[in-house]
């Protein structure tokens, strides 16, 4: 039975330096992209919360359907801040309703 022989190549000093750097690389790029993705998911709801009490009626409504899918004390303080305010019925109707099925939630 013959043998083959496999001949490696050797690996140049900057290839094995690049490959040692990889993991490294991977890490870092996956903190920097969580770090990113908790600065936007932040600035987002800033955003909405402050829409929560626009002049503009759309972004009220937006607002409000971004903090349906919020459960939070503090979310539950905003609602009823907010269903105190608001000039119309409609958005005041589905603010107290998102305020009842969060109390409901959070109990």
């Amino acid at each position: 039975m013959m043998r083959v022989r496999v001949q490696r190549r050797a690996r140049s000093p900057r290839a094995v330096a690049q490959a040692a750097r990889s993991p490294r690389l991977a890490a870092v790029g996956f903190l920097g992209g969580l770090a990113a993705g908790v600065l936007l998911a932040s600035q987002q709801l800033h955003r909405h919360r402050r829409g929560l009490f626009s002049p503009r009626p759309y972004e009220r409504l937006v607002a409000l359907t971004y903090l349906r899918g919020q459960p939070s004390i503090e979310t539950l303080r905003l609602l009823r801040d907010y269903v105190g305010w608001e000039p119309r019925p409609r958005l005041r109707r589905r603010g107290e309703l998102l305020l009842r099925r969060l109390e409901r939630t959070l109990d």
